[in-house]
């Protein structure tokens, strides 16, 4: 079973960078497509980006693209979440995922999820 583990997380200025870690014991993370979510408080969880097992092929939430970017070191057993100029609304705890179903922006195609890492952007 894969136990994963998020960090990076902070409070960042408009405008800001941040890189979230995702990082992986246990399972075959080098042979598993991952995803990235985020849940803002009273707001349902929603797909941020997601990266497939060997990181040829990534897609993104529209309201992220251009600014967020997903890649995976699979030495490490790690994916990383890039996320510069960021926004007031991109406040959230994101959340790190194996994608275990056929639907890249479906969550509940996703399991073994990470605790979470809260992000927030002061305006």
């Amino acid at each position: 079973q894969v136990h994963l583990v998020e960090s990076g997380g902070g409070l960042v200025q408009t405008g800001g960078s941040l890189r979230l870690s995702c990082a992986a014991s246990g399972g075959t993370f080098s042979s598993s497509a991952m995803g990235w979510f985020r849940q803002a408080p009273g707001k349902e969880r929603e797909f941020v980006g997601y990266i497939n097992w060997s990181g040829s092929r990534t897609y993104y939430a529209d309201s992220v693209k251009g600014r967020f970017t997903i890649s995976r070191d699979n030495a490490k057993n790690t994916v990383y979440l890039q996320m510069n100029s960021l926004k007031p609304e991109d406040t959230a705890v994101y959340y790190c995922a194996v994608f275990v179903g056929s639907r890249v922006y479906y969550v509940y195609d996703y399991d073994y999820w990470g605790q979470g890492t809260q992000v927030t952007v002061s305006s």
